[in-house]
C-alpha cells in the first residue's frame, strides 16, 4: 500500500480519459486553459503564443525516448534553470521518477493504438506533506513552433515539458515557478528531505576526517535512493555560467549520478600510490563544459586505466556530460551541496522521519495565541507552537526542516510568496511534558536561518536528551500553516506540547492538585568518593520528587562529572522535598555516593549553588565526600516555567 493520494481539483485521470476515448476527442483541461492566465499572473508574453499538442510539433512523439537519463535538457527561452537541474536529478533514481510519472508506459503514445490516445497525462507531486496527482492535457505553449519552456534535445521526447506544465498547474501558472530553488523542486517531485551543505564552512579540504565523514554520508544517502546536486558560487550576475580553470561553470548546478569507494589491485596501487579511490560521478544537465582536471577523460589518470580496469572498478560514463572526480577535487571545487534524503520508507522497523502539520494562529488570550514572532520578541516568543522530541543516544545527526505553506496561488491578490520564518531549538528537562513559559535554565541548542524562503533547516549532532523546537515567523501576530519534519537514524518521537500545566482530574484532585512548579539543573558533581586508586568511578544522577524520579546519562571514569541535567516537577506542597542522589554505575551492584535534599521553596535564591553530599537521611545526615553544583527555581505560578 502506498501513501494516501490526493486528487488535485478532484480530477480523476481514468474517468476523464475513458470519457474522451468514448467521445472520440482529445482532452482539454477546463481548470488550466491554454491562455495567458496559465502562463503569467498579470502580464502578457511578447510574441504570439500558440498552444500545440506534441503530434503537431514533431513526428512520432513520445513521453520518454529510450533511457530517461540519457538526454540533455534545455530550459527554453522562458524556462527556469532550476527546473532543468531538478529534472536531471530526478532522472538519476528510477524509484523516484517512476513515482512522479506513474504508469509511464500506459501514458505513452502508441502509434498502433492512436484511437486510445486522449491527450491526457497525470503526474504526482509531494505537496505540503501529501502526495497529489495532477491531471493535464498535452497542449504546450510555443512560439514559431518551438516550445518556450523546457524541452529535450531528443526533439520527440516530452516528459519534462509535460511534467513542468503539471507543476505549473499545481502552483497556479508557469510564472509561479520563478524563485523556486532546485531543492524546492526536487522535494516536490520526490518527498525527500533537503539539507544544504556549505563546503567552505565545512573545511573538507583541510580536515581529513571530516572529508571522509562527508563521503560516508553522501554514499549512504545515494545508495538509499537519495538525490544530490552541487554548484559553484557565482559572486555576481556577470560571472554566471563563466568557466573555471578546470572547465566547470560558476552558478551552475551539477547532478551526482554515482558515488564509489574502490579498492585497487596491486598494479594500480603502484600506479596511483594508494589502495583506495573515493570517487564521485557528476552530470552537467546541459551536456557540455565537463571537468578537465584529474580523472577527466583527457587526464593522465584516466589514460592509465585500461577499458577492463574501468569496467572492473565501475568507472563508467553512460551520458554525454558525465565525468568523474576524486573526492579531494570534488570538495575543493564545489561550494554548495544539496543533499536530498530518501525518507519515505521505514528502516529496520522504525521511521527515520517524523513530521507534523501545524499552524501559527492569533488569539486575544495569550495562553491560546500561537503566533509569537521570533526570538527577539521575548515577551511573546514562547506563545508559538512548541514541539518536543527525544534523542535516545549521544552523537546522532538530526536534520530539522520547517516548510511554510506556499502562497504563490495568492500572488494575483498581491500577497507575498513567503513570510520570513525560522525556528529555535532548546535542550530541556528530561521529564518535560508541558509547554515552556520562560527560559531560565534551558540551553539554546541551535537556531535556523531566518529568511523568506519556503523552507529553512538546521542540521546538528545532538547529545542524548529532550529538545523543544519552536517554529516561528519573524513577526508576531500573523497566521499561516507550516510543515515540520525531523530526520534521524534513531527514533525521536516528535510530539506537540499543547498543555500549559497538569490537567484538573478526579485523580489529582483526590491526591491534591499541584501548587508549586520546580525546575532544577544539576551542573556537576565533583570530588566524588573513590575507594581505590585504580577504581573506575562512573557517576550518574537520580533526581526524586515524591514517587517521580529521573535519571541522567552515566559519565565514564571521572570523579569530576559535568552533567547539566535538567528536571521539572509539579508539587502539591514544598513539604515534598527534591532529593538529588549520586550513584556509581558498577557491573553487579551500583554504589551510592551521596545525596542532597532540597526544599526548593519559591522564595529561595535562584542563583547557582553548591552543597556537600550527605548520607541518606535528610539535610542533617552525615556529610560524605564530594559536592554538587546546581540551580533550582520554584514558583507558585504553574505557568511561569
Amino acid at each position: 500500500m502506498g501513501p494516501p493520494l490526493k486528487l488535485f481539483k478532484n480530477q480523476k485521470y481514468q474517468e476523464l480519459k475513458q470519457e474522451c476515448i468514448k467521445d472520440g476527442r482529445l482532452f482539454c483541461d477546463p481548470t488550466f486553459l491554454p491562455e495567458n492566465d496559465s502562463l503569467f499572473y498579470n502580464r502578457l508574453l511578447p510574441g504570439k503564443v500558440v498552444w500545440k499538442r506534441p503530434q503537431d510539433i514533431c513526428d512520432d512523439p513520445h513521453l520518454i525516448v529510450g533511457n530517461i537519463s540519457n538526454h540533455q535538457l534545455i530550459q527554453g527561452r522562458l524556462g527556469h534553470k532550476p527546473m532543468v537541474s531538478a529534472f536531471s536529478c530526478l532522472a538519476v533514481q528510477e524509484s523516484h521518477w517512476t513515482k512522479t510519472i506513474p504508469n509511464h508506459k500506459e501514458q505513452e503514445w502508441d502509434p498502433r493504438k492512436l484511437d486510445k490516445y486522449a491527450g491526457i497525462f497525470r503526474f504526482r507531486f509531494w505537496h505540503f506533506g501529501e502526495w497529489t496527482e495532477v491531471v493535464i492535457d498535452d497542449l504546450l505553449p510555443t512560439i514559431n513552433g518551438d516550445l518556450v519552456f523546457s524541452f529535450s534535445t531528443s526533439m520527440n521526447e516530452f516528459w519534462n515539458a509535460l511534467l513542468e506544465k503539471a507543476y505549473a498547474k499545481l502552483l497556479g501558472c508557469y510564472e509561479a515557478l520563478d524563485g523556486l530553488t532546485t531543492t524546492d523542486i526536487i522535494v516536490d517531485f520526490t518527498g525527500t528531505l533537503a539539507e544544504t551543505v556549505d563546503m567552505q564552512k565545512g573545511r573538507y579540504t583541510e580536515l581529513v576526517e571530516e572529508k571522509y565523514k562527508l563521503f560516508r554520508e553522501l554514499y549512504k544517502t545515494f545508495t538509499k535512493g537519495g538525490l544530490i546536486c552541487c554548484s559553484i558560487e557565482s559572486p555576481n550576475q556577470e560571472e554566471q555560467e563563466v568557466e573555471t580553470d578546470w572547465g566547470l561553470l560558476k552558478g551552475h548546478t551539477y547532478t551526482v549520478t554515482d558515488i564509489r569507494k574502490m579498492r585497487l589491485g596491486e598494479r594500480l596501487v603502484e600506479v596511483f600510490s594508494t589502495e583506495k579511490l573515493y570517487m564521485v560521478r557528476l552530470r552537467n544537465p546541459l551536456g557540455r563544459q565537463e571537468w578537465s582536471g584529474p580523472w577527466s577523460e583527457i587526464s593522465e589518470e584516466w589514460q592509465q586505466l585500461t577499458t577492463a580496469d574501468r569496467k572492473n572498478l565501475g568507472l563508467i560514463m553512460s551520458d554525454d556530460g558525465e565525468f568523474w572526480m576524486g573526492l579531494e577535487d570534488f570538495c575543493r571545487n564545489f561550494h554548495e551541496l544539496n543533499v536530498c534524503r530518501n525518507v519515505n520508507n521505514p528502516i529496520f522497523g522504525h521511521k527515520e522521519l517524523e513530521s507534523v502539520v501545524g499552524c501559527w494562529t492569533v488569539d486575544d488570550d495569550p495562553l491560546m495565541n500561537r503566533s509569537g514572532g521570533c526570538y527577539n520578541n521575548r515577551d511573546t516568543f514562547l506563545q508559538n507552537p512548541q514541539y518536543i522530541f527525544t534523542v535516545p543516544e549521544d552523537g546522532h545527526k538530526v536534520i530539522m526542516s520547517l516548510q511554510q505553506k506556499d502562497l504563490r496561488t495568492y500572488r494575483r491578490m498581491g500577497r507575498p510568496d513567503n513570510y520570513i520564518i525560522g525556528f529555535e531549538l532548546f535542550k530541556v528537562e528530561i521529564n518535560r511534558k508541558f509547554r515552556l513559559h520562560h527560559l531560565y535554565i534551558q540551553e539554546r541548542a541551535g537556531t535556523s536561518t531566518y529568511i523568506d524562503t519556503r523552507t529553512v533547516f538546521l542540521s546538528k549532532y545532538l547529545k542524548k536528551g529532550n529538545y523543544v523546537l519552536v517554529p516561528t515567523m519573524f513577526q508576531h501576530g500573523r497566521t499561516s500553516e507550516f510543515l515540520l519534519r525531523i530526520f534521524s537514524e534513531v527514533p525521536v518521537q516528535l510530539r506537540e506540547l499543547t498543555l500549559d500545566m497538569p490537567k484538573m482530574s478526579c485523580w489529582n484532585l483526590a491526591r491534591g492538585y499541584p501548587k508549586v512548579v520546580t525546575q532544577i539543573t544539576i551542573h556537576s558533581a565533583e570530588g566524588l568518593e573513590k575507594k581505590y586508586a585504580n577504581e573506575a568511578v562512573n557517576p550518574y544522577l537520580v533526581i526524586k520528587c515524591g514517587k517521580e524520579e529521573v535519571r541522567s546519562p552515566i559519565q565514564k571514569n571521572t570523579v569530576h562529572a559535568i552533567f547539566d541535567t535538567q528536571a521539572i516537577f509539579y508539587r502539591r506542597t514544598t513539604d515534598i522535598p527534591i532529593i538529588v542522589q549520586v550513584w556509581n554505575s558498577r557491573k553487579f551492584c551500583d554504589q551510592f555516593l551521596g545525596q542532597v535534599t532540597l526544599d526548593a521553596d519559591p522564595s529561595d535564591c535562584r542563583d547557582l549553588k553548591s552543597l556537600y553530599l550527605r548520607k541518606k537521611g535528610g539535610p542533617t545526615a552525615k556529610v560524605k565526600q564530594g559536592h554538587i553544583s546546581f540551580k533550582v527555581i520554584s514558583s507558585d505560578d504553574l505557568t511561569e516555567l
